[in-house]
Protein backbone atom coordinates (compact mmCIF):
# COMPACT_ATOMS: atom_id res chain seq x y z
CA UNK A 1 0.00 0.00 0.00
CA UNK A 2 1.44 3.46 -0.94
CA UNK A 3 1.68 6.61 1.20
CA UNK A 4 -1.18 8.35 -0.97
CA UNK A 5 -3.49 4.94 -0.47
CA UNK A 6 -3.02 5.11 3.49
CA UNK A 7 -3.64 8.95 3.85
CA UNK A 8 -7.20 8.17 2.13
CA UNK A 9 -7.52 4.62 4.31
CA UNK A 10 -6.86 6.77 7.41
CA UNK A 11 -9.10 9.22 5.94
CA UNK A 12 -11.97 7.46 5.65
CA UNK A 13 -11.15 5.56 8.61
CA UNK A 14 -11.58 8.87 10.84
CA UNK A 15 -14.43 9.84 8.98
CA UNK A 16 -16.38 6.73 9.63
CA UNK A 17 -15.00 7.02 13.46
CA UNK A 18 -16.69 10.70 13.75
CA UNK A 19 -19.81 9.76 12.55
CA UNK A 20 -19.99 7.35 15.08
CA UNK A 21 -18.82 9.32 18.09
CA UNK A 22 -21.73 11.42 16.69
CA UNK A 23 -24.55 8.88 16.76
CA UNK A 24 -22.69 7.26 20.21
CA UNK A 25 -22.09 10.53 21.87
CA UNK A 26 -24.01 13.27 21.64
CA UNK A 27 -27.24 13.55 22.74
CA UNK A 28 -29.10 14.12 19.75
CA UNK A 29 -26.70 11.54 17.58
CA UNK A 30 -29.48 8.31 17.91
CA UNK A 31 -32.33 10.84 16.56
CA UNK A 32 -32.78 9.01 13.25
CA UNK A 33 -35.69 10.10 12.80
CA UNK A 34 -36.91 8.09 9.55
CA UNK A 35 -35.01 5.00 10.65
CA UNK A 36 -37.82 5.03 13.40
CA UNK A 37 -40.30 5.42 10.58
CA UNK A 38 -39.22 2.49 8.94
CA UNK A 39 -38.61 0.36 12.04
CA UNK A 40 -41.51 1.50 14.32
CA UNK A 41 -43.99 2.12 11.12
CA UNK A 42 -42.91 -1.31 9.81
CA UNK A 43 -44.08 -3.36 12.72
CA UNK A 44 -47.61 -2.63 11.88
CA UNK A 45 -47.41 -3.83 8.36
CA UNK A 46 -50.87 -6.38 8.66
CA UNK A 47 -52.47 -4.64 11.41
CA UNK A 48 -54.44 -2.38 9.31
CA UNK A 49 -52.91 0.44 10.79
CA UNK A 50 -49.93 0.87 8.64
CA UNK A 51 -50.46 4.09 7.39
CA UNK A 52 -52.07 5.64 10.51
CA UNK A 53 -48.79 5.23 12.35
CA UNK A 54 -46.89 8.62 12.93
CA UNK A 55 -43.81 9.39 14.78
CA UNK A 56 -43.49 13.28 16.46
CA UNK A 57 -41.01 12.01 19.25
CA UNK A 58 -38.33 13.67 17.05
CA UNK A 59 -40.60 16.40 15.08
CA UNK A 60 -43.78 17.88 17.35
CA UNK A 61 -44.04 20.07 14.45
CA UNK A 62 -44.86 17.51 11.80
CA UNK A 63 -45.65 13.99 13.05
CA UNK A 64 -44.01 11.59 10.05
CA UNK A 65 -46.00 8.89 8.76
CA UNK A 66 -45.05 5.70 6.96
CA UNK A 67 -44.95 7.54 3.52
CA UNK A 68 -43.61 4.40 1.55
CA UNK A 69 -45.11 1.43 -0.55
CA UNK A 70 -46.18 -1.68 1.62
CA UNK A 71 -43.52 -3.05 0.18
CA UNK A 72 -41.17 -1.60 1.96
CA UNK A 73 -42.71 -2.27 5.59
CA UNK A 74 -41.73 -5.94 4.76
CA UNK A 75 -38.62 -5.84 3.70
CA UNK A 76 -37.70 -3.47 6.68
CA UNK A 77 -40.17 -5.34 9.04
CA UNK A 78 -37.62 -7.92 11.06
CA UNK A 79 -35.80 -4.74 12.12
CA UNK A 80 -38.33 -4.13 14.76
CA UNK A 81 -37.13 -7.23 16.48
CA UNK A 82 -33.86 -5.75 17.12
CA UNK A 83 -32.71 -3.23 20.03
CA UNK A 84 -33.15 0.25 18.25
CA UNK A 85 -29.41 1.22 18.82
CA UNK A 86 -28.16 -2.03 17.24
CA UNK A 87 -30.20 -1.06 14.22
CA UNK A 88 -28.70 2.55 13.90
CA UNK A 89 -25.30 1.94 14.34
CA UNK A 90 -25.56 -0.83 11.68
CA UNK A 91 -27.42 1.01 9.46
CA UNK A 92 -24.72 3.54 9.80
CA UNK A 93 -22.52 1.14 8.95
CA UNK A 94 -23.76 -0.63 6.21
CA UNK A 95 -24.87 3.44 4.35
CA UNK A 96 -21.00 3.49 4.63
CA UNK A 97 -20.06 0.41 3.16
CA UNK A 98 -22.75 1.23 0.47
CA UNK A 99 -21.49 4.53 0.07
CA UNK A 100 -18.38 2.89 -0.86
CA UNK A 101 -19.33 0.48 -3.04
CA UNK A 102 -21.36 3.55 -5.43
CA UNK A 103 -17.86 5.20 -5.48
CA UNK A 104 -16.22 2.47 -6.71
CA UNK A 105 -18.78 1.32 -9.22
CA UNK A 106 -19.22 4.53 -10.50
CA UNK A 107 -15.27 5.37 -10.72
CA UNK A 108 -15.40 1.41 -12.67
CA UNK A 109 -18.28 2.53 -15.02
CA UNK A 110 -15.69 5.44 -16.29
CA UNK A 111 -12.07 3.61 -16.66
CA UNK A 112 -13.27 -0.10 -16.51
CA UNK A 113 -12.38 -2.89 -14.17
CA UNK A 114 -9.04 -3.43 -14.79
CA UNK A 115 -8.30 0.14 -14.03
CA UNK A 116 -9.77 -0.44 -10.81
CA UNK A 117 -7.04 -3.23 -10.07
CA UNK A 118 -4.56 -0.46 -9.50
CA UNK A 119 -3.83 1.27 -6.75
CA UNK A 120 -3.87 4.80 -8.25
CA UNK A 121 -7.48 4.32 -8.50
CA UNK A 122 -8.28 2.33 -5.32
CA UNK A 123 -6.58 5.88 -3.71
CA UNK A 124 -9.13 7.89 -5.86
CA UNK A 125 -12.14 5.74 -4.62
CA UNK A 126 -11.41 5.40 -0.84
CA UNK A 127 -10.79 9.29 -1.03
CA UNK A 128 -13.87 10.62 -2.68
CA UNK A 129 -15.99 8.08 -0.31
CA UNK A 130 -13.85 9.66 2.83
CA UNK A 131 -15.08 13.25 1.20
CA UNK A 132 -18.58 12.21 0.04
CA UNK A 133 -19.28 11.54 3.98
CA UNK A 134 -18.96 14.62 4.63
CA UNK A 135 -21.37 15.90 1.20
CA UNK A 136 -24.90 17.19 2.83
CA UNK A 137 -27.04 14.32 0.72
CA UNK A 138 -24.96 12.12 3.19
CA UNK A 139 -24.48 13.78 5.88
CA UNK A 140 -28.40 14.49 5.85
CA UNK A 141 -28.76 10.66 5.00
CA UNK A 142 -26.76 9.72 8.09
CA UNK A 143 -28.93 11.88 10.68
CA UNK A 144 -31.66 10.85 9.49
CA UNK A 145 -31.10 6.88 8.88
CA UNK A 146 -32.77 7.52 5.33
CA UNK A 147 -32.41 4.47 2.52
CA UNK A 148 -31.21 6.91 -0.49
CA UNK A 149 -27.60 5.34 -0.35
CA UNK A 150 -28.73 1.76 -0.56
CA UNK A 151 -31.42 2.89 -3.79
CA UNK A 152 -28.48 4.38 -5.50
CA UNK A 153 -25.79 1.64 -5.07
CA UNK A 154 -29.53 -1.07 -6.67
CA UNK A 155 -29.57 1.31 -9.55
CA UNK A 156 -25.83 0.98 -9.99
CA UNK A 157 -25.59 -2.73 -9.64
CA UNK A 158 -28.50 -3.03 -12.25
CA UNK A 159 -26.78 -0.83 -14.87
CA UNK A 160 -23.65 -2.89 -14.03
CA UNK A 161 -25.21 -6.08 -14.88
CA UNK A 162 -25.72 -7.08 -18.41
CA UNK A 163 -27.91 -10.08 -17.20
CA UNK A 164 -31.77 -8.80 -17.84
CA UNK A 165 -33.49 -10.59 -15.53
CA UNK A 166 -30.67 -9.28 -12.70
CA UNK A 167 -31.17 -5.76 -13.87
CA UNK A 168 -34.87 -5.79 -13.79
CA UNK A 169 -35.03 -7.27 -10.43
CA UNK A 170 -33.04 -5.09 -8.95
CA UNK A 171 -34.57 -1.85 -10.03
CA UNK A 172 -38.44 -3.62 -9.56
CA UNK A 173 -37.57 -4.19 -6.35
CA UNK A 174 -36.06 -1.13 -5.83
CA UNK A 175 -38.90 0.69 -6.88
CA UNK A 176 -41.11 -1.09 -4.68
CA UNK A 177 -39.58 0.08 -1.75
CA UNK A 178 -39.39 3.14 -3.14
CA UNK A 179 -41.08 4.65 -5.95
CA UNK A 180 -38.19 7.02 -7.38
CA UNK A 181 -35.75 4.19 -8.36
CA UNK A 182 -38.60 3.11 -11.41
CA UNK A 183 -37.12 6.18 -13.56
CA UNK A 184 -34.39 3.91 -14.03
CA UNK A 185 -36.49 2.20 -16.45
CA UNK A 186 -36.06 5.21 -18.75
CA UNK A 187 -31.83 4.70 -19.14
CA UNK A 188 -32.88 0.56 -19.79
CA UNK A 189 -35.07 2.07 -22.80
CA UNK A 190 -32.45 4.86 -24.03
CA UNK A 191 -30.10 1.39 -24.15
CA UNK A 192 -32.68 -0.62 -25.76
CA UNK A 193 -32.63 -2.66 -23.14
CA UNK A 194 -36.19 -4.13 -23.23
CA UNK A 195 -36.25 -7.36 -21.41
CA UNK A 196 -34.78 -5.43 -18.51
CA UNK A 197 -36.92 -2.67 -18.56
CA UNK A 198 -40.40 -5.03 -19.00
CA UNK A 199 -39.11 -6.84 -16.36
CA UNK A 200 -38.37 -4.14 -13.90
CA UNK A 201 -42.51 -3.65 -14.43
CA UNK A 202 -42.71 -6.92 -13.70
CA UNK A 203 -40.95 -7.21 -10.19
CA UNK A 204 -42.75 -3.61 -9.55
CA UNK A 205 -46.12 -5.00 -9.79
CA UNK A 206 -45.10 -8.57 -8.08
CA UNK A 207 -44.01 -6.48 -5.00
CA UNK A 208 -47.43 -4.39 -5.03
CA UNK A 209 -48.89 -8.33 -5.38
CA UNK A 210 -46.75 -10.02 -2.61
CA UNK A 211 -48.44 -7.68 -0.02
CA UNK A 212 -51.43 -7.96 -1.31
CA UNK A 213 -51.34 -11.23 -0.41
CA UNK A 214 -50.26 -10.22 3.06
CA UNK A 215 -52.27 -7.23 3.67
CA UNK A 216 -54.96 -6.29 0.66
CA UNK A 217 -56.36 -3.35 3.08
CA UNK A 218 -53.22 -1.28 3.05
CA UNK A 219 -51.95 -2.17 -0.02
CA UNK A 220 -55.05 -0.82 -1.98
CA UNK A 221 -55.14 2.10 1.12
CA UNK A 222 -51.62 2.82 -0.13
CA UNK A 223 -52.13 2.70 -4.25
CA UNK A 224 -55.41 3.41 -3.98
CA UNK A 225 -55.13 6.82 -1.84
CA UNK A 226 -51.89 7.79 -0.51
CA UNK A 227 -50.09 8.08 -3.89
CA UNK A 228 -49.55 10.79 -5.10
CA UNK A 229 -50.28 12.74 -2.23
CA UNK A 230 -47.22 15.23 -1.82
CA UNK A 231 -48.61 17.02 1.36
CA UNK A 232 -48.68 13.35 3.32
CA UNK A 233 -44.79 12.95 2.24
CA UNK A 234 -43.83 16.79 3.66
CA UNK A 235 -44.37 20.57 3.36
CA UNK A 236 -44.02 20.82 -0.21
CA UNK A 237 -42.53 24.62 0.15
CA UNK A 238 -39.56 23.71 2.64
CA UNK A 239 -36.36 24.99 1.34
CA UNK A 240 -34.97 21.36 1.47
CA UNK A 241 -37.50 20.34 -1.35
CA UNK A 242 -35.52 20.68 -4.51
CA UNK A 243 -38.05 19.31 -7.17
CA UNK A 244 -39.38 21.46 -9.64
CA UNK A 245 -42.64 21.73 -7.57
CA UNK A 246 -41.03 23.00 -4.36
CA UNK A 247 -38.25 25.76 -6.58
CA UNK A 248 -41.69 27.05 -8.55
CA UNK A 249 -43.94 26.70 -5.05
CA UNK A 250 -41.37 29.25 -3.54
CA UNK A 251 -41.29 31.37 -6.25
CA UNK A 252 -45.06 31.53 -6.80
CA UNK A 253 -46.07 32.10 -2.84
CA UNK A 254 -48.52 28.82 -3.27
CA UNK A 255 -48.45 24.86 -4.18
CA UNK A 256 -48.44 25.42 -8.00
CA UNK A 257 -49.32 21.34 -7.63
CA UNK A 258 -49.08 19.57 -11.24
CA UNK A 259 -51.21 22.97 -12.99
CA UNK A 260 -49.71 24.30 -16.27
CA UNK A 261 -46.90 26.63 -14.48
CA UNK A 262 -45.25 22.35 -12.94
CA UNK A 263 -45.93 20.76 -16.50
CA UNK A 264 -44.58 23.59 -18.72
CA UNK A 265 -41.09 23.07 -16.36
CA UNK A 266 -41.20 19.62 -16.55
CA UNK A 267 -41.69 19.37 -20.55
CA UNK A 268 -38.53 22.00 -20.57
CA UNK A 269 -36.60 20.49 -18.51
CA UNK A 270 -37.42 16.92 -20.45
CA UNK A 271 -36.55 18.60 -23.68
CA UNK A 272 -33.05 19.75 -22.19
CA UNK A 273 -32.31 15.96 -20.58
CA UNK A 274 -33.52 14.61 -24.21
CA UNK A 275 -30.94 16.63 -25.89
CA UNK A 276 -28.32 16.80 -23.12
CA UNK A 277 -28.54 12.88 -23.43
CA UNK A 278 -28.23 12.94 -27.06
CA UNK A 279 -25.19 14.38 -26.77
CA UNK A 280 -23.47 11.54 -24.87
CA UNK A 281 -21.31 8.99 -26.93
CA UNK A 282 -23.24 5.72 -26.91
CA UNK A 283 -21.22 3.83 -24.75
CA UNK A 284 -21.75 6.39 -22.31
CA UNK A 285 -23.78 4.18 -19.70
CA UNK A 286 -23.29 6.26 -16.65
CA UNK A 287 -23.51 9.63 -18.74
CA UNK A 288 -27.26 8.57 -19.41
CA UNK A 289 -28.09 6.90 -16.36
CA UNK A 290 -27.03 10.58 -14.77
CA UNK A 291 -29.25 12.39 -16.30
CA UNK A 292 -32.03 9.94 -15.82
CA UNK A 293 -31.64 10.09 -12.40
CA UNK A 294 -31.18 14.26 -12.38
CA UNK A 295 -34.47 14.09 -14.65
CA UNK A 296 -36.18 12.08 -11.93
CA UNK A 297 -35.28 14.06 -8.93
CA UNK A 298 -36.92 16.81 -10.53
CA UNK A 299 -39.84 15.53 -11.34
CA UNK A 300 -40.51 14.39 -8.33
CA UNK A 301 -42.93 16.52 -6.20
CA UNK A 302 -40.92 15.85 -3.37
CA UNK A 303 -36.71 15.63 -3.60
CA UNK A 304 -35.11 16.26 -0.22
CA UNK A 305 -31.68 17.42 0.03
CA UNK A 306 -31.33 14.26 1.21
CA UNK A 307 -32.01 12.07 -2.16
CA UNK A 308 -29.47 13.86 -4.31
CA UNK A 309 -26.98 11.21 -3.60
CA UNK A 310 -26.69 11.01 -7.30
CA UNK A 311 -24.72 14.52 -7.28
CA UNK A 312 -21.40 12.55 -6.22
CA UNK A 313 -21.46 9.84 -8.93
CA UNK A 314 -22.33 13.25 -11.13
CA UNK A 315 -19.08 15.05 -9.58
CA UNK A 316 -16.93 12.14 -10.33
CA UNK A 317 -18.20 11.91 -14.08
CA UNK A 318 -17.06 15.27 -14.36
CA UNK A 319 -13.99 14.92 -12.83
CA UNK A 320 -12.71 11.89 -14.63
CA UNK A 321 -15.14 10.86 -17.25
CA UNK A 322 -15.12 11.16 -20.82
CA UNK A 323 -15.88 15.29 -20.98
CA UNK A 324 -13.57 16.22 -18.27
CA UNK A 325 -11.54 18.10 -20.75
CA UNK A 326 -14.80 19.99 -22.00
CA UNK A 327 -14.53 23.49 -21.31
CA UNK A 328 -16.71 24.38 -18.56
CA UNK A 329 -16.25 20.90 -16.77
CA UNK A 330 -14.14 22.56 -13.83
CA UNK A 331 -16.24 25.03 -13.18
CA UNK A 332 -19.53 22.84 -12.75
CA UNK A 333 -17.96 20.66 -10.78
CA UNK A 334 -17.03 23.07 -7.98
CA UNK A 335 -20.12 24.92 -8.41
CA UNK A 336 -21.81 21.15 -7.20
CA UNK A 337 -18.84 20.72 -4.64
CA UNK A 338 -19.11 23.89 -3.05
CA UNK A 339 -23.17 23.17 -2.70
CA UNK A 340 -22.87 20.34 -1.50
CA UNK A 341 -20.08 20.98 0.64
CA UNK A 342 -21.75 23.79 2.22
CA UNK A 343 -25.08 22.21 1.56
CA UNK A 344 -27.17 25.40 0.87
CA UNK A 345 -30.82 23.82 1.05
CA UNK A 346 -30.10 22.49 4.56
CA UNK A 347 -28.97 25.96 5.50
CA UNK A 348 -31.95 27.45 4.09
CA UNK A 349 -33.86 24.98 6.51
CA UNK A 350 -32.59 27.24 9.25
CA UNK A 351 -33.61 30.92 7.68
CA UNK A 352 -37.61 29.62 6.86
CA UNK A 353 -39.72 31.14 9.32
CA UNK A 354 -41.27 27.39 8.78
CA UNK A 355 -41.42 24.48 6.97
CA UNK A 356 -44.90 25.40 6.27
CA UNK A 357 -45.09 28.31 5.04
CA UNK A 358 -44.48 28.88 1.38
CA UNK A 359 -44.26 32.61 0.84
CA UNK A 360 -40.73 33.59 1.68
CA UNK A 361 -38.19 36.51 1.00
CA UNK A 362 -37.34 36.66 -2.76
CA UNK A 363 -33.46 36.26 -1.83
CA UNK A 364 -34.87 33.15 -0.44
CA UNK A 365 -36.60 31.69 -2.97
CA UNK A 366 -33.65 32.15 -5.51
CA UNK A 367 -31.52 30.12 -3.35
CA UNK A 368 -33.43 27.79 -2.57
CA UNK A 369 -33.90 26.80 -6.71
CA UNK A 370 -30.15 25.88 -6.07
CA UNK A 371 -30.28 22.01 -6.99
CA UNK A 372 -32.67 23.01 -9.90
CA UNK A 373 -30.49 25.51 -11.43
CA UNK A 374 -27.83 23.43 -11.19
CA UNK A 375 -29.33 20.57 -13.11
CA UNK A 376 -30.75 23.44 -15.60
CA UNK A 377 -27.12 24.60 -16.09
CA UNK A 378 -25.96 20.94 -16.48
CA UNK A 379 -28.05 19.73 -19.11
CA UNK A 380 -27.39 22.73 -20.88
CA UNK A 381 -23.74 22.61 -20.64
CA UNK A 382 -23.84 18.99 -21.94
CA UNK A 383 -26.00 20.41 -24.82
CA UNK A 384 -23.22 22.98 -25.42
CA UNK A 385 -20.43 21.26 -24.99
CA UNK A 386 -22.40 19.15 -27.74
CA UNK A 387 -22.45 21.40 -30.36
CA UNK A 388 -19.05 21.95 -29.61
CA UNK A 389 -18.09 18.47 -30.42
CA UNK A 390 -20.33 17.88 -33.54
CA UNK A 391 -18.26 20.71 -35.18
CA UNK A 392 -15.00 19.10 -34.27
CA UNK A 393 -16.07 15.83 -34.79
CA UNK A 394 -12.03 14.19 -33.89
CA UNK A 395 -13.13 15.37 -30.81
CA UNK A 396 -15.95 12.45 -30.67
CA UNK A 397 -13.32 9.82 -30.74
CA UNK A 398 -13.06 7.83 -27.03
CA UNK A 399 -9.98 9.62 -25.05
CA UNK A 400 -8.17 7.19 -23.43
CA UNK A 401 -8.41 6.45 -19.55
CA UNK A 402 -7.72 9.16 -17.08
CA UNK A 403 -4.58 9.02 -15.06
CA UNK A 404 -6.21 8.50 -11.80
CA UNK A 405 -3.18 11.16 -9.81
CA UNK A 406 -4.27 14.85 -10.27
Amino acid sequence: MNRHLRLAAWALGISVLARLAWVLLLPNGMNFVDLHVYVDGSANLGSGHLYDYTDSSKTPDFPLPFTYPPFAAFVFYPLHFLPFSVVAVGWVLATVAALCAVVWLTLEMIVGKDAMREQGWRTVAVSWSALGLWLEPVRSTLDYGQVNVFLVLLALLAVRSTRWWLSGTLVGAAAGVKLTPAVTGLAFLAWRRWASAIWSGVVFFGTIGLTYLISPGETRKYFGELLGDANRIGPVGSATNQSLRGALSRFAGHDVKSGPVWLVAVLVTAVLAYFAWRTLRSDDRLGTLLIVQLFGLMLSPISWSHHWIWLLPLMLWLVYGPLRKAPGARVLTGFWLVNTVIGVPWVLGFAQSSIWTIPRPAILSWLGAVDVFGVLVTFAWLIYVGRLSSARPADRSPEPVPHPVR
